[in-house]
């Protein structure tokens, strides 16, 4: 006779990004022989190559079967509630819609009869053998009967509709266990062989203590990043959480949970400027004008929604410091050879519904520097930037964050990956009391002459206003077109102030402060020379 599966309840998952490796324990009293012992129910899921079993006591693991274990449906608890009440549900939708039936019919029964019975009392009146009380009572009669049946039809109307909701809703539940509606699962039989005790001779009924452990690896479970950041004058608050989930078939109880890092490879997004070209057109391709117009992208700052609010370099200085946040427990860090691994303080149970489950990995205190950033040659957006040094031990992994000017919520960004150590820019949102201005103040073109060459020339002129109250740290970004025609040249006519630095490919760069109430103005001109008879493509205004 086959023995019963052995209930293993899981002790212990570690969760990689994209898998999990679940740990099962059996405590068992034996005696000396071998023994075969079955571990289940087990999920269908499963990676069998990964099954692997230790444990505890003197015993030896000869071998290791998996088997599937047939079922005609499914036995976890939860999905088969869901699929009776689902069976129920039906079965009352569909007596209901019998019942429907039967009323049409009896409508349909009413109105033939009174379409009936109009000819006959027509005739009955006519030869003196029945009353107009007579034919009223008749009509009278059919209009109660008629009347009701429809009273009925919409009751049960109403209730069908009911029911279909209520069977929607336990269709989405039952959608959200897709591995356990899986009727199927799987049994480990584990070949034992149980050594004698050694503490004097054993009886035919001594048993021996054996502790079984069994692991293995499951797809459809992973865990992510996500971040809060709090900045607070130049204190940025760096919150980490772990954001499990899992659609193994099997729900995950209150146990040792890990979170396992991997090594993701990510970038971030900071405004910069693609080299501005100017070509000579062909003449026979009329159509790359259109397609050439608007010159290089500039890569999107990645930044928060328009805060407006307090923070940042513009934070009154008067303005007194919130309470200390409520203290949150952080997980425990033990740091492997490629990777790490985190236990949070608090167990979490993590039931196989896809839902999310969070987990507060660490908690940073980090420095930051402030200042802004600002394109004006392709939007008037100051963007509020920190540079931020990694000060801890851990490596932050990229993730969604959600961005705090104090107890304000301004928007979300992107962490990349960050080592320990390492600097990084972060975007912290758009700040609009600073102001920028970029308009075009001077535009000449020279007419072609025999011989000579044609000239168009301009000027901008950019503002910027600091309506903080702080001295504030602004970059400003822009750019000389660069010509890749040897018909077209490219002069500086005015740069004042002076860039503090430049590209090679014509970035201009001014890193300026401005005091309170403060604004300053840059202007910028350009000249553009053509060959006689070049066409100009890429240009912009």
């Amino acid at each position: 006779m086959t023995p019963s599966p052995i209930e293993a309840p899981i002790v212990a998952v570690t969760v990689f990004p994209d898998r999990a490796r679940v740990t099962r324990r059996a405590d068992l009293r034996l005696p000396a022989g071998e023994h075969r012992v079955r571990i289940g129910p087990l999920p269908l899921g499963l990676r069998r190559d990964s099954l692997r079993v230790g444990g505890r006591g003197p015993a030896s693991v000869l071998g290791v079967d998996v088997a599937t274990d047939v079922r005609p449906r499914s036995a976890e608890p939860g999905a088969v509630e869901l699929e009776r009440r689902r069976r129920e549900l039906t079965a009352e939708i569909a007596e209901l819609a019998d019942a429907e039936t039967v009323e049409t019919r009896r409508t349909e029964f009413l109105t033939q009869l009174a379409q009936r019975a109009g000819g006959t009392y027509a005739r009955a009146l006519a030869g003196g053998d029945a009353t107009p009380g007579d034919v009223l009572g008749f009509t009278d009669a059919v209009a109660e009967q008629t009347a009701a049946s429809q009273a009925r039809r919409r009751d049960l109307t109403r209730r069908r509709d009911e029911v279909q909701e209520r069977l929607a809703a336990v269709d989405r539940e039952l959608a959200a266990l897709p591995g356990k509606r899986q009727p199927d699962r799987l049994t480990a039989e584990v070949v034992v062989q149980v050594e004698p005790d050694g503490a004097g001779e054993p009886g035919p009924e001594a048993t021996v203590e054996v502790r079984l452990e069994l692991s293995y690896v499951v797809d459809g479970a992973g865990w992510t990043s996500s971040y809060d950041l709090r900045l607070v004058d130049e204190t940025l608050t760096l919150t980490w959480f772990g954001q499990v989930s899992q659609r193994t078939g099997e729900d995950w109880p209150e146990c040792e949970l890990l979170l396992s890092t991997a090594r993701p490879t990510t970038g971030t997004n900071l405004p910069e400027l693609s080299p501005w070209y100017l070509d000579q057109a062909d003449p026979t391709a009329w159509m790359a004008k259109e397609a050439a117009r608007g010159g290089g992208p500039v890569r999107a700052f990645a930044a928060a929604a328009p805060s407006g609010g307090p923070g940042g370099p513009g934070r009154p200085g008067s303005a007194p410091r919130p309470p200390a946040p409520v203290a949150q427990p952080t997980a425990t860090l033990e740091q492997g050879v490629a990777a790490a691994t985190y236990q949070p303080a608090r167990p979490v149970a993590v039931p196989a519904d896809g839902g999310t489950h969070r987990a507060v990995v660490a908690v940073l205190e980090l420095g930051s520097t402030l200042d802004y950033v600002t394109a004006p040659v392709r939007t008037p957006d100051v963007h509020l930037r920190a540079t931020v040094t990694n000060s801890s031990d851990h490596t932050l992994l990229p993730g969604s964050a959600s961005v705090f000017h104090g107890n304000d919520f301004v928007g979300a960004t992107k962490l990349p990956t960050w080592a320990p150590g390492e600097e990084v820019e972060l975007a912290l949102g758009l700040d609009d009391r600073i102001r920028v201005k970029r308009e075009l103040v001077r535009r000449t073109d020279t007419k072609a002459t025999l011989g000579s060459t044609r000239r168009r020339e301009v000027e901008y002129r950019t503002t910027l206003a600091n309506h903080t109250p702080r001295p504030a740290r602004i970059t400003v970004l822009d750019q000389l077109p660069v010509s890749r025609g040897e018909g077209i040249t490219v002069r500086e006519l005015r740069l004042d102030p002076a860039p503090t630095e430049r590209g090679d490919l014509g970035e201009l760069r001014w890193r300026l402060e401005l005091p309170p109430g403060g604004s300053r103005a840059i202007l910028f001109g350009l000249r553009v020379e053509l060959a006689k008879g070049v066409d100009l493509t890429g240009w912009r205004e």
